[in-house]
């Protein structure tokens, strides 16, 4: 099944709904013109339902084949949210919406997946459901999660669950994947490190929280190179360190920390809390200060089912003629969400040689479009093929 001609018809088509997209980008749960026009269209395809407001507003659509033998129901998920950046990419159709672009591909997912179900309503050349699923929030609000707890993956019966994302630095329109665990946990934490401020000519009368935060930011490092498995992946990142006083002269009352950190295993994950908490108390007791400690957990591991992997993979294959194994990455990805609760894979297009995803001047390649589509609709009909 090579890239099918039906999405080289549509391939302008899609790319003018994609850039319509870009042009109007919005964040985290507040996709409501988006989620507008994906239910608009999923109608106007003849899905057989079409349901709104799913994890606050996310869209499902439903497409039958032309038979149902089995009961088998497979679900597509594409996400829809923007990221809270300035586009510098000087396209035609950059974003209208000052700080807000879709510098993550997400126009392309939605576009990608709309186009596949546009197929699938028109042929319904497979024995089973199709569910598409167009996800608010991916990019930190955990919409995947809500999608989840609104009952999605039971409500229609999904036995598997596909996501792909593109991926700039793999040749356009090829893939790659992996089995089991993929993208890393990406947890937060604020350190808030309280001493005594005062004269910076007389530090011997302060608790000086700048010294203790000092040595806890190195000391945190230790969960990585000395507590953590060293085969594991484990990646400890102190992002912010704010003092409460911008002066010369003055030792402050107190230095804030925050970063994340991401692991690739529940048993990581546990231990670098445990660690982090008593390095963090340990190293402010030591200095004579406070450590008030907040861990703020995020999107877990995402982990692909070595079956649904393989199949994926396949599927890839014969659209591309080949699909690479793909490297780990410590990026996050809240399709981890419906992976906990239904077997399946997530599978990277590639975006060929442009700027790296959150980056201000990346932009969705549409010459991937037909080859993404393509997978979408393999998806159902290689693993629901017609009776």
């Amino acid at each position: 099944m090579p890239i099918k001609n039906r999405f080289a018809e549509l391939q302008s088509d899609i790319t003018r709904w994609r850039r319509d997209l870009h042009e109007n980008p919005e964040i985290l749960f507040e996709t409501h013109r988006t989620a507008g026009i994906v239910a608009e269209k999923l109608r106007a395809f003849g899905c057989d339902e079409v349901v709104t407001g799913i994890g606050r507003t996310g869209v499902v659509g439903v497409i039958k084949g032309k038979t149902d033998t089995k009961g088998k129901v497979i679900g597509l998920r594409a996400d829809m949210d923007a990221l809270p950046i300035h586009e510098e990419t000087g396209v035609e159709y950059a974003s209208r919406t000052p700080g807000a672009m879709h510098a993550c591909g997400h126009d392309g997912h939605t576009a990608m997946l709309l186009g596949a179900a546009q197929y699938l309503a028109e042929t319904r050349n497979f024995d089973g459901t199709a569910i598409v699923i167009f996800q608010p929030a991916e990019e930190g609000g955990g919409g995947g999660r809500e999608m989840c707890e609104d009952g999605m993956m039971d409500r229609w019966n999904i036995n598997e669950v596909y996501g792909m994302h593109n991926w700039p630095g793999i040749p356009t329109g090829q893939f790659a994947i992996r089995s089991g665990p993929f993208f890393a946990s990406t947890d937060q934490f604020e350190i808030v490190v309280k001493g005594n401020g005062g004269h910076a000519a007389k530090p011997n009368q302060t608790v000086d929280p700048i010294v203790a935060a000092s040595q806890m930011v190195t000391a945190l490092q230790s969960i990585a190179s000395r507590n953590a498995d060293p085969v594991e992946q484990v990646v400890v990142s102190v992002t912010s360190f704010e003092s409460s006083s911008k002066a010369f002269n003055v030792i402050p009352g107190s230095v804030t920390l925050r970063g994340t950190i991401r692991t690739m295993s529940a048993e990581s994950r546990a231990l670098a809390e445990t660690r982090l908490k008593a390095i963090a108390s340990g190293t402010a007791a030591a200095m004579g200060a406070e450590a008030q400690i907040r861990w703020i957990p995020g999107y877990p591991c995402m982990v692909n089912a070595e079956e649904q992997t393989e199949f994926a993979a396949e599927v890839a294959a014969s659209v591309a003629g080949s699909c690479e194994f793909a490297d780990l990455t410590m990026g996050g990805e809240d399709f981890a969400y419906m992976l906990e609760e239904r077997p399946g894979a997530y599978i990277l297009v590639g975006n060929g040689d442009s700027a790296d995803v959150h980056n201000p001047a990346y932009n969705f390649n549409d010459e991937a479009i037909p080859a993404g589509c393509s997978w979408w609709a393999g998806i159902v009909e290689q693993r629901m093929p017609a009776a």
